[in-house]
């Protein structure tokens, strides 16, 4: 639905605590550039890191309006909407939950209203003081906690929205200054209002986001492979504990923080795209060196190696290269299947491991297999 009024559309759901989101974000400042349908392309290269819901908020320097649903983003967003999407600055997300709660209340760019007008924002990572940053928000904004947070429901973008948007005597970057330090857990974050686009990230560097220049603006994204779909050249990553601004006046970057590095492991072992290169180091390469020391420290007699598809895929070679076992394809995937992992609940979960994995029975009947 777009809502150009800039009130949080959803209700936030009671009882949600403690990991949250594993998404994908994705932002664009770019004057005299369909930013909505470069924004469409760079979820689409996102797709990966949350298959639930899709969203996408522009601006044209007046009014910021956002459009989201439950789906994948070429389910969300049809021609006629991206069209409505106008402006030259936009966010978008795409959402995993990994507590179950798959809900279009729960989809993201969040909206809140400002004193001079909207914020919109997307969140990838989990927060770990959402309780406390909901007590400043009532004590500070009352009238924020009172209109956005309602009923007692809560979850960390929510919130976290409502801070950003909740002081009336304050700029959003002087406001996102003060409010980032006093933050914890993991975040990477692309918020908006109706002139700006900034992006930011946690002290530790938990998840990526990086930085990206058109010939005309702009782009930052959680992966790198985002940005070749829509031809920005790479930069920079957003460093850890920094914030970044986006306007007429060119880019502005700011330090919050010092600076923790502490990336997820997870993130070259199974969340990000293996043509995505994370702090300087290709993902694929990452995955084949993986396979190569497993089988340094873990030497087995077997006939085949075999992936499991996708992302097992160059462990399994670095693996058969190491140890001189032949490497097949044992496991037929279904490519209308999405990712298991990221499944709303271990029932689901299951159930789409047996659809979208079939064996190769005959090429392992018989055999010692090396399953990776």
């Amino acid at each position: 639905m777009i809502r150009g009024d800039g009130r949080l559309n959803h209700d936030l759901l009671p009882g949600e605590k403690g990991p949250q989101d594993q998404c994908g974000v994705f932002g664009v400042w770019a004057p005299g550039e369909e930013v909505s349908k470069l924004t469409y392309f760079g979820l689409y290269a996102l797709q990966h890191r949350g298959q639930e819901s899709a969203g996408i908020a522009t601006s044209d320097g007046k009014k910021l309006l956002v459009y989201k649903d439950m789906g994948l983003v070429s389910q969300v967003f049809s021609e006629s909407a991206l069209e409505s999407l106008v402006g030259h600055v936009a966010i978008g997300h795409t959402r995993y939950s990994t507590t179950g709660s798959s809900s279009w209340r729960n989809a993201q760019p969040t909206l809140g209203k400002t004193a001079s007008g909207t914020v919109a924002l997307g969140h990838n990572g989990n927060l770990t003081n959402t309780a406390e940053l909901l007590e400043i928000l009532r004590a500070n904004y009352p009238e924020q906690s009172d209109n956005e947070i309602t009923g007692g429901n809560t979850t960390d973008t929510a919130v976290l929205t409502a801070l950003l948007a909740g002081n009336p005597d304050n700029s959003l970057e002087n406001t996102a200054l003060e409010l980032l330090p006093k933050v914890k857990g993991a975040f990477s974050l692309v918020f908006m209002d109706e002139q700006t686009l900034y992006a930011a990230r946690d002290p530790q560097g938990v998840r990526p986001l990086v930085l990206g220049r058109l010939k005309r603006g702009w782009v930052v994204a959680s992966e790198t492979a985002a940005l070749d779909i829509v031809g920005a050249s790479f930069v920079r990553e957003v460093e850890p504990g920094e914030l970044i601004a986006i306007d007429e006046n060119g880019l502005r970057a700011k330090h919050f923080a010092k600076t923790k590095r502490a990336g997820c492991v997870f993130e070259y072992v199974y969340l990000a795209r293996p043509d995505t290169s994370i702090n300087g180091r290709n993902v694929y390469d990452a995955r084949v060196e993986m396979g190569r020391t497993l089988a340094k420290e873990y030497p087995v007699e077997a006939d085949l190696v075999i992936p499991t598809p996708e992302s097992g895929t160059p462990a399994a070679i670095g693996y058969s290269q190491e140890s001189g076992i032949p490497y097949g394809h044992g496991l037929v995937k279904n490519a209308y299947v999405g990712r298991t992992f990221i499944e709303p609940s271990q029932t689901i979960r299951q159930l789409g491991i047996r659809l979208k994995l079939n064996p190769l029975r005959e090429v392992i009947k018989g055999k010692r297999i090396i399953v990776v």
